[in-house]
């Protein structure tokens, strides 16, 4: 009975074992880092859209032009094509409020 008692402790412990060498250095652990790494950008790219509403909230035009800038430069770096494309049309519109374009 101990025996088996043993076998069973030794098979689950090896068991256990290779899947956490599977997990380091068969990529979860990478997937894990880029999985974080883009939760992380997604969310500077929120924090950035919050502080674009306070300094329009804020009346400054230029500041105003400066924020939706950093927003669309936030979108790149998070690779969001779709909304770094939306903040960039909105970067152009708060530019010519700022006097920043003449079209």
């Amino acid at each position: 009975m101990e025996t088996n008692t043993n076998k069973s402790k030794t098979i689950f412990s090896v068991i256990i074992f290779i899947g956490i060498l599977w997990y380091f250095f068969g990529g979860g652990l990478e997937k894990h880092a880029t999985n974080e790494m883009q939760k992380i950008e997604n969310q500077v790219a929120l924090d950035a859209e919050q502080q674009y509403e306070i300094a329009k909230n804020g009346g400054d035009q230029m500041q105003t032009y400066v924020q939706a800038g950093i927003v669309a430069a936030s979108y790149l770096q998070a690779k969001d094509e779709a909304n770094y494309n939306k903040w960039k049309a909105i970067e152009k519109e708060e530019g010519k409020k700022a006097g920043m374009f003449t079209e």
